[in-house]
């Protein structure tokens, strides 16, 4: 699936939940479905910078394509990094770069979370886009 395609059906899984407790709720619930990071992975070189909270963001190349792994100490948090994740896991990095992340104001995250999550969130995309960059420019 494209990034796009991705984001379409997060979007439709999100509209689907009118009052924002219940969004909440999902993004809660995606946050604990995700694995955990490997203690080894939760160290200072991976921790993103401009978040409130902890998050831990791993990047493995595989091929033309990017795997991401990631944690938060934020039940909120984890579930936003969870559905980052999901919509530029696996991808091309040239995609990734490019992507236009719409998805997060589409579903309503802009306007619903507190400017120091919005801060996280901005924070971890500039991170997952920097490498993005660095493969781009290997190649």
């Amino acid at each position: 699936m494209t990034i796009n395609e991705i984001q379409d059906e997060v979007i439709e899984e999100f509209i689907e939940l009118e009052d924002w407790m219940d969004r909440y709720q999902l993004l809660i619930d995606l946050g604990e479905e995700q694995t955990p990071l490997p203690e080894a992975d939760k160290v200072d070189k991976n921790l993103i910078d401009g978040c409130q909270s902890r998050v831990w963001l791993v990047c493995e190349q595989q091929g033309d394509k990017l795997h991401f792994r990631a944690e938060s100490d934020a039940l909120i948090v984890k579930g936003i990094v969870s559905l980052l994740l999901r919509v530029v896991n696996d991808q091309p990095a040239s995609n990734i770069l490019n992507a236009d992340l719409y998805f997060i104001e589409k579903v309503g995250l802009t306007e619903h979370l507190s400017p120091t999550r919005s801060n996280g969130l901005l924070a971890m995309i500039k991170q997952i886009k920097m490498y993005a960059l660095a493969v781009s420019v290997q190649h």
